[in-house]
């Protein structure tokens, strides 16, 4: 997968097109992550103790990987990644400028 937890990603398709966000969660068995502020959806709490009256909240949902790009801070848009092998570690890096990734 080219994208991980914390990585800023753009959305590149669907009603969220052209936003961009921090990875909070990556779901490898179904391909998808939760972005911060991408595909809200709303959802109705019932009441209870910690919630006593209720109410509608915000949250976000998970989005498709292949709807989704990693975002470069040089190009400063969705690029695409290449994998390469630096000495004993394999680096993300952008296809354009050849940014590294990795911290």
């Amino acid at each position: 997968m080219n994208i991980r937890r914390n990585d800023i990603v753009v959305a590149v398709r669907g009603r969220d097109k052209g936003k961009q966000g921090k990875v909070l969660q990556v779901i490898v068995e179904k391909r998808r992550a939760v972005v911060e502020g991408l595909n809200l959806v709303t959802k109705h709490l019932r009441k209870s103790q910690d919630n006593p009256k209720g109410g509608i909240i915000k949250k976000e949902s998970s989005i498709a990987m292949a709807n989704l790009m990693l975002y470069c801070p040089q190009c400063k848009k969705a690029v695409r990644v290449k994998r390469v092998t630096e000495g004993d570690k394999r680096v993300r890096k952008c296809k354009k400028c050849g940014h590294a990734f990795e911290a």
